[in-house]
């Protein structure tokens, strides 16, 4: 697979469909916050908020080196041999969708600041960044769920996924 960044939408869509583990949910929740930053950047320069869409010109950057990393941080637990290096496996494979859904917390955080800013004509945009962002986050938050039941990682992710649901409420009334 090509970089991500240079990858076609087309390319990707093709590599993710493949029957194969990569790229996958975490992977896709990486590109889903990319694109939610995104569509952030966008309205915030719109709304000539220049620190709100470097900010959010950062997170893409971010999420895209998430999302990149998850490409191969699964492929440990498909390799392991005992249940003990499975369970290692699984600790280090939570920690790129953990940190995906904290990225993406911030960026439906950063949506709403964008929309209660921007004027009509783009406020639309930057809600749809959020709630991709929400989506992003409820995705990984999800991911580390499945792989490691409890802990301090799935916390962290839990905490993201309140924060970026209650940044769509805000932003939903």
């Amino acid at each position: 697979m090509a970089d991500l960044g240079e990858e076609s939408l087309a390319s990707f869509l093709e590599s993710v469909a493949e029957a194969t583990p990569a790229p996958g949910g975490g992977t896709s929740a990486g590109v889903v916050a990319a694109l939610a930053a995104s569509l952030v950047e966008m309205s915030a320069g719109l709304a000539s908020d220049d620190m709100a869409a470097e900010r959010a010109r950062a997170l893409r950057g971010d999420a895209l080196r998430l999302a990149e990393e998850e490409l191969t941080s699964y492929a440990p637990v498909l390799e392991a041999r005992t249940q003990a290096d499975r369970m290692t496996a699984l600790d280090a494979a939570s920690e790129p969708p953990a940190q995906i859904a904290e990225l993406a917390a911030e960026v439906a955080e950063l949506g709403l600041e964008v929309a209660a800013s921007s004027s009509e004509a783009v406020r639309g945009d930057a809600l749809t960044g959020l709630t991709l962002a929400e989506a992003a986050a409820a995705a990984a938050a999800r991911l580390v769920e499945i792989n490691l039941g409890s802990g301090p990682v799935l916390e962290r992710a839990q905490r993201a996924q309140e924060r970026a649901t209650n940044a769509r409420e805000s932003g939903s009334g």
